[in-house]
């Protein structure tokens, strides 16, 4: 039997940054598989801001949180290397939520194999979750229409970076707010979109003057934080705001106070926020909108990839300070 190393989460988060006291490392041989069941040796975990809310105590949120003593929730991507189910072989590349650990056993449910030719990577950078989670919010919730100018933040961040391309080969207009210079050029000049803003160091108001003279048709919500009411000022009559995520408030204790819903009267904007769970059913028909994209070169990636299992944890604090560069994931 192989043996596995696990992280359980035993603490929840109570504000500022994830450390190694919130966790324990356990190491244990895989149980023999009882029918129907297989063996995965995952070799790429992702990390994702929903962690953060995953670790909490909300009852009340989309899904359940992670309870204490269990293993900390990820999806990743993985081999079987054994199997007595009949429809996943010995072999077989899969990927789904299998948690932070070296070995996960499953019946299949919640599982999905991979049959393109691409890297483990690129997998979890594009046709997982930041992919998925795009697709289905521009496309579906956002609803964008060539012409339109869309924003959206986080711009250089796995999910932001995949909707802005997206937005691009759908015709519009698009601007990214990131967190570095660095990050504007690679979005801008690697990634096809037509502005950046720095959220660090430009003029908020004079930028958005300048870059979005006509109004704002479409904001992709990321981060939150105080650009948001900037952006909401100038959204246009009917626009449409997909709320995905808001890194910047996770670590407090008390969210920031949102914008006014005046002008959400005023300008008649629907304001829709989502989560990909309510989705999973729908990922097939989710990857065959996006994979075209894909195949055609229009979407492209690039993975922040850490070493090992307990890089997990330190890993997540890079979403608080922006020091990740593309998709973050471990590499088992």
């Amino acid at each position: 039997m192989a043996k596995n190393v696990a992280l359980h989460l035993i603490k929840r988060p109570s504000g500022g940054p994830i450390n190694h006291d919130m966790f324990e490392r356990k190491e244990s041989e895989t149980p023999a598989l009882k029918d129907n069941e297989f063996l995965v040796k995952q070799t790429h975990m992702s990390l994702d801001p929903a962690m953060f809310g995953w670790m909490t105590d909300d009852r009340e949120s989309y899904i359940p949180p992670v309870e204490l003593g269990d293993v900390m929730r990820s999806s990743g991507v993985g081999e079987v290397v054994e199997s007595n189910n009949p429809n996943f072989k010995v072999g077989d590349r899969v990927m789904g939520m299998m948690g932070w650990q070296q070995y996960a056993i499953s019946n299949g449910q919640g599982l999905n194999k991979i049959e393109a030719p691409v890297s483990d990577e690129q997998v979890l950078s594009v046709f997982a979750l930041p992919g998925l989670t795009a697709t289905q919010g521009l496309l579906k919730v956002g609803q964008p229409k060539s012409g339109e100018t869309l924003i959206v933040t986080g711009g250089a961040g796995s999910v932001g970076s995949i909707v802005g391309q997206l937005a691009k080969a759908e015709g519009l207009r698009v601007i990214g707010v990131v967190g570095s210079d660095e990050k504007a050029d690679w979005i801008v000049n690697e990634l096809g979109f037509d502005a950046a803003i720095n959220y660090k160091t430009d003029a908020l108001e004079a930028k958005l003057d300048e870059l979005a003279p006509d109004g704002i048709d479409v904001y992709f919500e990321n981060t939150g934080g105080p650009i948001q009411h900037h952006i909401f000022s100038r959204m246009n009559a009917h626009g449409r705001i997909v709320v995905c995520g808001l890194i910047a408030d996770y670590s407090k204790a008390e969210p920031a106070p949102g914008p006014s819903w005046l002008n959400v009267i005023k300008k008649r904007l629907r304001i829709e926020g989502f989560t990909m769970p309510d989705h999973f059913g729908e990922i097939p028909e989710l990857l065959q909108l996006l994979t075209p994209y894909v195949m055609s070169g229009k979407i492209k990636h690039r993975a922040h990839v850490l070493d090992g299992l307990d890089s997990a944890v330190e890993g997540l604090n890079m979403f608080f300070t922006g020091e990740n560069k593309g998709k973050l994931m471990v590499k088992l």
